[in-house]
């Protein structure tokens, strides 16, 4: 539903341009001022006027023109209050005063003890009692600054009359082939339309059903279709949102949509700018991600992103925000601070068809376990009892709820029960044998690197590191670097390296976890976008930009889709998803290739894929007979140093795959490549296998990056203008990881 639903008798301005007047650059060490002056006409006749604060971090007070008027203990807790006696006519002052945390802290109560203790936070005995993100609080990987003050919006909303919309409640459900919308409108008398179907609003309740509804679905498995919601009241209509009506399984490790079990592939959401949000989920999107995370660690999500996640087709996993602590819920007034916030991020995001799993928290099972306690105490009331309760009570029963990410075996962080962490391959840097033996489930977090951006000129800064720890997530990355590829940092293109490395790497944990029979649910990557400049987590730069890393993971994780899995002594098998509703009927060739131009074996074989299916082939049963593919016999030196899988319909290639048995060709030299710009897009061509083909066009950013390009098929990449439509082309080259040189991208107008 939006922030303020638009009717007659209401307007919302929002309030902007506070001025940090007090503290410096804002911290938890000293206190914060927050000043606005701002002109408005004290309250009419009959009229209602409040402030009301969405979020203020963290323990605040406001005076409206030198009068008290609100104050708060919780950066999640918003705040309204009724000022039509204290506005005046022209000029008011909005001040916002927040205590320096520092000082918060120091008046915590020792009672009761923590049980356990965690390094994830600083001084955790007293900040377990405040409702404040650990983000800007967390050494290793989010250092700061912290949020404090107004971070997110304050309206002065009037209000004139009775009609009052904006709390109304959708609770959507399927039964049989129709979906049916229960409202809850207090107060409100009129009727409920849904499409071109009508109900009466009975003591401000409504259901009303539509036959044969068109169901919501993530965007990788179909259509997120959504359905407008009016209020029609004194022939006024009033619109208060769209609903979207789906079927969810009750198990959060399997994620079952509409009776469908999905494969969902996502990431660990960071918080972004103001008006970034659409741009953001956009690029995920387009990378095949159907799931984000909104973790513990960080901070609830307002109305518009839940609205974009529900128009995008993206599934979201909600922990609410607790992390890694021992929380004094014994304590019958944070007790009731937890109630009163669950219940107001549930009214903002129940009944939502994008809102997937409900989670307790982040790490706090795992904390306890580690620290050597028993892993029950960390459940307990928060867990176990206050939060699955609010949630029955907001009426999102039908939610899988999961105590805490991880959870489920004997120890929480076990992958092969329950939700896991999984840093097999990753921070505990184990081989890749780990993606098949450790059996995972479903992994809440997995694959942190240290992921290389674009244009940083000092790689090394931003990268992450457990608190206490003597490696950060850079040395993980030299590890994978030197045990697959024999490369080290002294490698004169090493960051080339780098950069794709961590995508192929993702790729192929992905690839495995897809196929057909693998067990796993789903994986949600450590996390999306970067907080900082470097070489941090983020698929996304700090500035939204597709790394490679996500580039080059992006083609396992679409709806049709082709990969490899390396199979040992069984040879190389490849993969056929496709998660559309119409089964697909395709052909997959197969091309083994010597020196990456010449042609040792090929064959072809039609495939047919069930809708949301995955289908397997044997390489050496398509092209019928042994080459041992894989190279895992290992008769002699490899005859052949590329295998190409095309996935094709008529003469359209629908994905391709390619997998390098003894490794990517490392070892730069000179060949045939070339590029020609054909208005908005750039057809390449090579006479020998191109590896990791980049796409240089100033004022252009390629759709794809850092791919392999085979001989004998050509491809087009199309190009999105970094200026709108004011981007003029005006020449650029191409590169590759084994290419010697960096031939232009030619265009017929600039020829010579």
């Amino acid at each position: 539903m939006p922030r303020w639903p638009e009717h007659g008798g209401l307007t919302a301005r929002r309030l902007e341009g506070f001025a940090h007047v007090e503290g410096g650059v804002p911290s938890d060490d000293a206190a914060a001022t927050f000043v606005l002056s701002f002109d408005a006409e004290a309250a009419a006749p009959g009229e209602t006027v409040e402030l009301v604060f969405d979020g203020v971090a963290t323990v605040w007070e406001a005076t409206l023109n030198d009068e008290l008027v609100a104050a708060g203990t919780s950066m999640f807790a918003s705040q309204r209050v009724d000022v039509g006696g204290l506005l005046r006519d022209g000029g008011n002052v909005l001040t916002i005063r927040c205590r320096a945390l520092v000082d918060v802290l120091a008046e915590q109560p020792k009672r009761p003890r923590q049980r356990w203790r965690t390094k994830v936070v600083e001084n955790a005995g007293a900040l377990r009692f405040v409702r404040t993100s650990v983000l800007g609080r967390a050494p290793g990987f989010a250092p700061g600054p912290p949020v404090v003050g107004p971070w997110r919006p304050v309206w002065l909303v009037r209000r004139r009359g009775v009609l009052q919309v904006d709390d109304i409640v959708l609770r959507p459900r399927v039964e049989g082939d129709d979906g049916v919308l229960a409202v809850s409108a207090p107060g409100v008398e009129g009727e409920v339309v849904v499409g071109n179907i009508a109900a009466p609003l009975v003591d401000g309740r409504a259901e009303v059903r539509i036959p044969d509804v068109a169901l919501w679905w993530p965007h990788t498995h179909g259509t997120p279709a959504l359905h407008d919601v009016v209020l029609r009241v004194d022939g006024a209509e009033v619109g208060v949102g769209r609903t979207g009506f789906r079927t969810l399984g009750d198990d959060a490790a399997r994620c079952v949509v509409n009776g469908i079990d999905m494969f969902a592939r996502g990431v660990v959401w960071t918080p972004v700018p103001e008006g970034e949000a659409r741009a953001t989920l956009e690029l995920l999107r387009d990378a095949g991600i159907n799931m984000v995370r909104i973790p513990g660690i960080g901070v609830y999500e307002d109305v518009a992103f839940h609205d974009l996640c529900d128009e995008l087709g993206l599934l979201v996993w909600q922990d609410f925000m607790f992390a890694n602590m021992d929380y004094p819920v014994e304590d019958p007034a944070f007790a009731e601070q937890v109630v009163r916030e669950a219940r107001e991020v549930l009214a903002r995001i129940g009944g939502r068809p994008s809102l997937a799993v409900l989670c307790g928290g982040s790490e706090i099972e795992q904390q306890a376990a580690m620290f050597g306690v028993d892993p029950a105490l960390a459940r307990g009331a928060l867990l176990e009892e206050l939060l699955p309760g609010c949630a029955r009570e907001a009426g999102v029963g039908d939610v899988p709820y999961v105590t805490n990410a991880p959870s489920g075996g004997a120890m929480p962080f076990h992958p092969r029960e329950g939700v896991a962490n999984w840093f097999g391959v990753g921070g505990y840097r184990r081989p890749l044998s780990d993606v098949r033996t450790a059996g995972v489930r479903f992994a809440s977090e997995c694959l942190a690197f240290a992921n290389v951006p674009g244009d940083v000129e000092d790689h090394d800064v931003g990268v992450m590191r457990d608190v206490g720890s003597d490696w950060d997530f850079a040395d993980v990355r030299d590890h994978y670097l030197r045990e697959l590829w024999g490369v080290e940092r002294s490698h004169p293109r090493y960051w080339e390296l780098a950069r794709q490395m961590t995508g192929e790497l993702m790729a192929y944990v992905f690839g495995d976890w897809r196929r057909a029979g693998s067990g796993c649910g789903g994986g949600l990557i450590l996390w999306s976008r970067d907080l900082r400049p470097g070489s941090g987590w983020g698929v996304l730069d700090v500035d939204g930009r597709a790394k490679v890393a996500l580039r080059r993971l992006a083609p396992v994780l679409q709806p049709r889709a082709v990969w490899f899995t390396d199979e040992g002594l069984n040879g190389l098998d490849v993969h056929v998803a496709n998660d559309a509703a119409e089964p697909l009927h395709a052909v997959v060739d197969v091309v083994v290739l010597a020196g990456g131009a010449q042609v040792l074996a090929e064959g072809s074989e039609e495939i047919v894929v069930a809708p949301h299916g995955v289908e397997r082939l044997s390489v050496e049963g398509v092209l019928r007979r042994f080459l041992d593919v894989s190279y895992a016999y290992r008769f002699g030196p490899a005859p052949h140093d590329t295998v190409v899988a095309t996935l094709r319909s008529g003469d359209a290639v629908l994905a391709q795959a390619v997998h390098f048995p003894v490794g990517p060709p490392l070892v730069a030299e000179a060949f045939g490549l070339e590029a020609e710009w054909r208005d908005g897009v750039v057809a390449l061509r090579a006479e020998r296998v191109a590896w990791g083909v980049r796409i240089d066009v100033p004022g252009w950013v390629p759709e794809d990056d850092a791919f392999t390009l085979v001989p004998g098929s050509p491809r087009i990449v199309r190009m999105r203008p970094v200026d709108g439509d004011r981007s003029v082309f005006r020449g650029g080259c191409v590169r590759a990881l084994n290419l010697i040189g960096e031939p232009p991208v030619g265009a017929p107008d600039l020829a010579p």
